[in-house]
């Protein structure tokens, strides 16, 4: 919506500056209806409470209210959730806010939630809780992919019936379920030498059993931190040098196999080419002494 009459609404970013449209940032608000601050709480006050930057009138303040919000094309004001939700994770801060609101564009999304979990201890994941009509997981990824960066999306998925709520009617995050990050559907097991050794590196990664060498890595709830892992393992166990971005070039079991019997038979020409270039010289030597 829009404010109401006689106050000032400002989104901005941590240097107080004004976001553009569509850009989030925290609502501030300021105008005739602003509290004097917080009672008995002068620490809080002068936190929440500061000296407005767009006001020429002396004493003039703006109160942080720690919503996340941005303006949309239309003037109106989207809001999208607390910045005390805010995480950071794999060195990206991120807002589940923004996420929700995507989420919540897909036409067959009731209510949905994201929060940060750490199932696992030092992986730290996103998980998007989701009422829907009819939407599978498929959908609703590829409509989050479409319309945010790799680093916000989910690493899992979790369907519910409804979202728990407090008696309060707010949102229970401690009761929404660990998920499972498992395969969505059936997929085909390994059946070469290097697809068994690669779904094994995958499986200890990921601590799952079951990987068919057509599950996507990213979908599984693979991140750079992950594929460095992963590739790692590779250089030892083929002992090759694959680079990083075979991975994403290269997201399943089956397309990786591929790449690195690729890799394989590229080194395996430059040996036998250095080797007969070390033989050419060592002629040349001969002749020449």
């Amino acid at each position: 919506g829009r404010p109401i009459a006689n106050t000032q609404v400002y989104i901005l970013d941590p240097y107080l500056h004004p976001t553009p449209v569509g850009v989030a940032g925290e609502l501030h608000i300021g105008g005739a209806g602003l509290a004097r601050g917080y009672l008995n709480r002068p620490e809080l006050t002068a936190e929440k409470f500061i000296s407005n930057p767009f006001s020429a009138e002396p004493g003039s303040r703006l109160y942080k209210t720690g919503d996340l919000a941005r303006y949309l094309a239309d003037g109106n004001i989207e809001f999208l959730g607390r910045i005390d939700h805010q995480v950071k994770i794999r060195g990206f801060r991120i807002e589940p806010g923004e996420i929700e609101a995507v989420l919540n564009q897909h036409a067959d999304v009731q209510a949905c939630a994201v929060i940060a979990r750490e199932d696992t201890p030092g992986d730290e994941r996103l998980v998007a809780y989701v009422v829907a009509d009819d939407g599978s997981v498929t959908a609703l990824r590829d409509h989050l992919k479409a319309r945010l960066p790799e680093y916000m999306l989910p690493s899992a998925f979790v369907m519910l019936d409804a979202l728990p709520l407090t008696p309060n009617g707010k949102l229970d995050r401690k009761a929404l379920p660990a998920p499972e990050y498992q395969p969505q559907m059936p997929q085909s097991a390994p059946l070469t030498g290097i697809e068994w050794t690669l779904a094994d590196i995958w499986s200890e990664v990921f601590r799952i059993d079951g990987i068919g060498i057509h599950n996507n890595f990213f979908d599984l709830g693979g991140h750079s931190l992950l594929a460095t892992q992963v590739i790692s393992r590779i250089r030892q166990a083929f002992n090759i040098d694959l680079p990083l971005r075979a991975l994403f070039e290269a997201p399943n079991i089956a397309q990786l196999a591929a790449a690195v019997i690729e890799r394989q038979l590229e080194q395996l020409g430059k040996e036998e080419l250095t080797q007969m270039i070390d033989e050419i010289d060592s002629e040349q030597a001969n002749v020449a002494n």
